[in-house]
Parts: structure tokens; sequence; C-alpha cells
């Protein structure tokens, strides 16, 4: 990923430039922004290839600014990493589930923050999915390129990981999957997360989509499917 744009958005002056300067050295090309407003900016009309997120800033939460940036096709594949003070589990679990692709707790060495950027450009991009048409499966409509999933005509607030799980599923009915071909899919190969965290993301889905969650079925010791009622079951 050597000279590649890294988007720095980080409002202490101090580890802005020490994070410029370390990028510099190692061949990289950063882009510095003070506030969320600024990165917002840079992230929508530079070419950026991967953005270091500060989740303390002066005008918006690094969380926010995550969101905001996921749920725009223009930037919605750029890999975030996130650098705060706040480590705790919860936050944590919030950064990757909005779709950071990873988390790093303040303080750190340069060096940690250049391997993380090497570690995450090295990972296979996920598989990518047809953003222009919607997906309409019974009661289900999924909108690709809006983020937006309606059941029933009732719009569902989905996070980005669960999103991701549900169209990558729909995308072909019937087919089985297992818990890694859905991690590689949604976030690319060597991606940090277990086969059981996508058991949670699935509970988690299924109870947003109500009785309509019965569409996505566990396959017992592979993965899961995406299958209608009445749908000739493709795993017998």
């Amino acid at each position: 990923m050597r000279r590649e744009r890294i988007l720095i958005i980080e409002d202490d002056k101090d580890i802005l430039e020490l994070l410029r300067y370390s990028l510099s050295k190692d061949g990289f090309q950063p882009v510095c922004a003070e506030t969320g407003e600024e990165g917002l900016k840079l992230a929508r009309t530079e070419p950026i290839n991967l953005i270091v997120l500060d989740l303390m800033l002066p005008d918006f939460n690094g969380f926010e600014i995550c969101k905001l940036l996921r749920a725009e096709t223009r930037t919605s594949a750029i890999p975030i990493i996130m650098v705060t003070a706040k480590g705790e589990e919860p936050d944590i679990v919030t950064g990757l589930e909005l779709g950071a692709s990873d988390y790093i707790v303040k303080p750190f060495s340069p060096r940690v923050l250049i391997a993380r950027i090497k570690a995450v450009a090295r990972r296979k991009s996920p598989v990518e999915m047809d953003k222009s048409q919607p997906i309409t499966i019974g009661e289900i409509m999924i909108h690709p390129g809006r983020w937006e999933v309606t059941v029933a005509g009732t719009p569902v607030e989905l996070t980005y990981t669960e999103f991701q799980i549900l169209q990558f599923l729909a995308t072909k009915p019937g087919w089985v999957f297992t818990r890694y071909q859905i991690i590689d899919a949604i976030k690319g190969e060597d991606y940090p997360v277990t086969d059981r965290a996508v058991d949670v993301q699935v509970v988690g889905l299924r109870k947003k989509l109500g009785d309509f969650g019965r569409y996505i079925r566990a396959v017992r010791g592979v993965g899961y499917r995406f299958m209608l009622d009445g749908t000739a079951d493709a795993a017998s």
C-alpha cells in the first residue's frame, strides 16, 4: 500500500504531526484534517485509500463519521482504523459493527499503527455486490445504494455488519454459506472476527427482522442461508 493516500482525522496537533511525519517517512501520502467536518469533506472529494479516525473530535463523534462514510457509495469501501483513548469493550464492538477495519487504543506507537495499516491493506477486498438495484425477496426489500432495508414496508435500522450479512445472503437465496465465507465476503480475508461473532450478528439481525427473521436459516455444522418459507430445501 506504499504511496497510498492516508487521511488522518485527528484534533491533537502533536499526534497529527507525529502521524504525518511517520507515514511520510514510511512512504505513504498523509492527508490531514483537524475536525470531523474537514475530514468528511476530504473523504468525499479526494482519492483516499484509508482513513485513520480519532473518535473524540471537537465537532463530531468518530462513530457518527464512520456511519456517515459507510452510508455513502463513494466512501463506503474505504478502510477505517479508529484510534482513541476509549478502550472499553462496548466502544470497540460499536466501532467494528459500524464498519471499522481495526481499532487502536491510545497511547500507541506510530510503528504499531503503520503495521496495522499494512495488515488492512493485505486483506483481500470484500466481494463486490451490485448496489444499483434493490433486492426484493418476499416482504423484505434491500436498497444497497441507500443502505436501507424495509420489512413489509416498514424501515428497519441495521448496523453496517448486519446489513452486509443480509445483503450477502439475500443475493443468492437458497445457497449455503459457511461462517468464514460470510466473513470473507463482507470484510475481506483475514478480518479479525471469529465464526462465533457471525452467530452473534445473525441473532441480532433476526431479532430486528421480526417474524421475517426466520428467512435466515442456520445449517447445522456449516453456516447460514436465506430461504423463504415454502421454498424447496436446497441443502437437503
